[in-house]
């Protein structure tokens, strides 16, 4: 897996600059589509090949916002055209049940913070995204947020590929981190919130019965 990841960068190291962006917007957006694809990742590395002068950060940025815009919109489209059957379909078995659960709870509590929010959500993008279309929220302010938080996120992350050269796979060693302590806090509050329900229903008083 480590060979492969290596010799993926080495390739895209070597390409002629046309052909690393339209590697890097084609990987942006597939990272919304099919989350096993390491997008943050490429997006770090094509930081570090701004800083040899191999790419233009701009440009690095720029596509990379595109990119992850048109692959959430994507699935935001699945999730309005399947509507709430997303959530009982077989075909999104790779996406957590759980996951799925929580975006509904978040969209239902907090609205397009949540969309606006969704690159620094870890592992939970792309059940973002459907969550979305399956709630019809509105398609040009879901589309703004999305790529605002695109734009902020990969502006971060491709800067510090930028900025610390040689050592950028450092970068991607706090981004992992950083996504377990994502993942460890989101379950926190999936089990808080599961205990305040938990904790109202059992102390609501019993309903009177009429006589």
């Amino acid at each position: 897996m480590i060979d492969g990841v290596s010799d993926f960068f080495a390739w895209m190291k070597a390409l002629p600059a046309v052909w690393a962006y339209l590697t890097l917007l084609i990987v942006a957006y597939g990272e919304n589509v099919l989350p096993p694809i390491p997008g943050d990742m490429v997006v770090v590395f094509a930081g570090y090949m701004a800083g040899l002068g191999l790419l233009h950060l701009g440009l690095v940025i720029a596509l990379s916002t595109i990119g992850g815009a048109l692959g959430f919109m994507t699935m935001y489209g699945v999730g309005a055209r399947l509507g709430h059957a997303v959530f009982a379909s077989d075909r999104f078995q790779w996406l957590p049940r759980e996951g799925v659960e929580r975006a509904q709870q978040w969209l239902h509590d907090y609205g397009y913070a949540v969309i606006a929010a969704n690159r620094f959500l870890s592992g939970a993008r792309s059940v973002i995204s459907l969550t979305a279309g399956a709630f019809r929220m509105e398609a040009a302010r879901t589309a703004w947020w999305c790529t605002v938080s695109a734009l902020v996120w990969t502006g971060l992350i491709s800067y510090a590929g930028y900025a610390v050269g040689e050592n950028w796979d450092l970068v991607v060693q706090y981004l992992r981190l950083y996504g377990r302590g994502v993942l460890i806090v989101l379950v926190l509050l999936a089990i808080g919130a599961a205990a305040r329900w938990y904790w109202r229903r059992s102390g609501a008083p019993p309903k009177s019965e009429s006589l």
